[in-house]
């Protein structure tokens, strides 16, 4: 959200401010950067040499602030904030900030940026696992309530079905059995799997190219499945069944996004990161799978409850997968992280190598 403010014109001095952790960068009024400090630096991912006179725009492929909020406060005199920037780098690298402008009187602005990503990767897991907590414990009341009175009804409808000699009746039975096993079946899969999978070393793009085979069974013609591997990345002990079932679950969302479209693109990437937090534990390296599509985008009204059981953003969707997708994912230690902008959606699904545990953890 955008504040703006009344300030002075007085042209700013540059202090030392390399001592400073907050970024520093000055525009001029095309929005060239004239000045950046040390902590910039790391900010924008670029040396002070490289960066000096270089669009600050230019620097990305997507900015959620509106170069056009700047103007209007070097015109205005007025200072202005926002605590949730999203800047994308064109290598796809995406960086949260929170920034405060202050113009200056020689038609210069004056920029502090500070970078929030980790603080929110934080609070987004806790938010994560409080989530999935309730979920779990609303689920496992509804199920102990739904499958009680579902066993009494099918063993009333075998009974009736013993008594009836008239074949055209017991095929109102057969129906009450084939739904109550449906139901019991959906109640079934909303609980999860109280065990952890059976797990062994297996190869992940293996599994994953299993994925796309099925997935490109019901593919429409135009949507196209492309491959992004690392071909460094070591064997995972993992569930093999549960994580294809979990990628299964996303790349076929993936496919419904783009349905609608004249064309569609697929990416499923994988990367492999080194001294990775998840939790609060720290990995010395974890295995990334990213499904990237180019669809409209995750509407924000489903933003905060998408891995919520029941809650689909499609007709007939039975808001399974992804509540499946990260328990499983869950049971591998690892996290599932979601960013979504309209033409550009990513899940990526975290799946640390348990046995590179490191002893350090974050405070």
């Amino acid at each position: 959200m955008v504040r703006v403010a009344k300030t002075d014109c007085t042209n700013l001095v540059h202090p030392d401010w390399d001592q400073l952790l907050t970024g520093i960068v000055q525009l001029d009024e095309q929005f060239h950067i004239t000045y950046m400090n040390a902590a910039a630096e790391t900010i924008l991912d670029g040396s002070r040499k490289r960066l000096l006179n270089t669009p600050l725009f230019s620097l990305f492929s997507f900015s959620s602030l509106d170069p056009q909020v700047l103007r209007h406060a070097m015109r205005e005199q007025q200072s202005v904030s926002d605590s949730d920037v999203t800047w994308i780098f064109h290598d796809g690298q995406r960086l949260t900030v929170e920034f405060i402008a202050q113009p200056l009187s020689n038609q210069q602005v004056l920029l502090e940026l500070r970078q929030v990503d980790q603080i929110r990767r934080i609070n987004q897991e806790n938010s994560q696992q409080q989530q999935l907590q309730a979920a779990h414990s609303i689920v496992r009341g509804l199920a102990h309530e739904i499958k009680n009175p579902l066993g009494g009804l099918r063993g009333a409808a075998q009974l009736l079905a013993s008594e009836l000699n008239d074949s055209d009746l017991t095929e109102y039975t057969d129906l009450i059995m084939q739904q109550a096993d449906r139901l019991r079946n959906l109640v079934d899969r909303m609980l999860g799997s109280h065990e952890l999978p059976k797990r062994a070393a297996m190869n992940l793009h293996a599994v994953i190219e299993n994925v796309i085979a099925v997935a490109q069974l019901s593919a429409p013609q135009q949507i196209q499945i492309q491959r992004d591997y690392d071909p460094s990345l070591p064997e995972l002990t993992m569930a093999p069944d549960a994580i294809e079932q979990a990628v299964l679950n996303v790349v076929m969302n993936a496919l419904e996004a783009l349905s609608d479209q004249a064309s569609g693109l697929i990416t499923v990437r994988t990367r492999i990161l080194h001294q990775q937090t998840l939790y609060g534990q720290r990995y010395r390296q974890c295995a990334v799978v990213e499904v990237q599509d180019n669809g409209p985008g995750i509407p924000e009204q489903l933003k905060d409850t998408l891995f919520y059981p029941m809650v689909s953003g499609r007709a007939g969707g039975t808001g399974l997968g992804l509540a499946i997708t990260q328990n499983v994912v869950h049971q591998h230690a690892g996290k599932v992280e979601v960013l979504s902008e309209p033409g550009d959606t990513r899940f990526l699904l975290y799946l640390p190598y348990i046995e590179t545990r490191s002893t350090a953890t974050q405070e």
